[in-house]
């Protein structure tokens, strides 16, 4: 449409007369270059198919019937038709011969609230400390010159141990 006819190709010219005699008159001049693009795709496949065929029949070149049995092999691989309705009516009605389950509570069945994401859950990590009384013994042990920044194993093993204690419970509204 934004071309002129004169300087239109020959098949995008019949490809511009084919969407007129369909009755297609408002439309993007890209459809004329896709339909084109379809088309060259089409008939490359065809023909490519149809060397094929010859060559296996040991023939030297591409004859009518490998055109035509090249283009019904397309047609069949692409375009299939459904099942006629009498087949598709018997096979509904053997699949609704089988009842639904019948559902134990109304609504969707949803899994138990721990086993869920959107639960809220929390973890806090509480360190316990030994009791003050044996931190003041250990105190009165050790001199305060043996401190060291960097202690040996002995004194890692010796040192109070602090133990994590996890606490977690789930978040509940409160009443105002």
């Amino acid at each position: 449409m934004g071309e002129s006819d004169e300087d239109m190709p020959r098949d995008a010219k019949m490809v511009k007369s084919l969407l007129k005699s369909m009755g297609v008159k408002d439309y993007e001049p890209r459809v004329i270059h896709q339909f084109l693009e379809l088309w060259y795709r089409y008939v490359v496949d065809v023909l490519t198919d149809a060397q094929v065929y010859s060559e296996h029949a040991g023939k030297p070149t591409i004859e009518c019937d490998d055109i035509k049995l090249a283009i019904q092999s397309k047609v069949n691989f692409s375009f299939s038709q459904p099942p006629p309705r009498e087949v598709l009516l018997e096979l509904a009605h053997i699949r609704n011969k089988v009842p639904l389950p019948k559902s134990i509570a109304a609504g969707i069945p949803l899994p138990p609230e721990q086993d869920t994401l959107i639960c809220p859950n929390y973890q806090l990590a509480i360190l316990r400390s030994q009791p003050s009384q044996a931190m003041e013994e250990m105190e009165e042990d050790e001199p305060d010159n043996s401190v060291s920044p960097n202690p040996t194993m002995e004194q890692r093993v010796d040192a109070p141990q602090q133990t994590p204690q996890r606490v977690a419970f789930p978040l509940t509204k409160r009443s105002k």
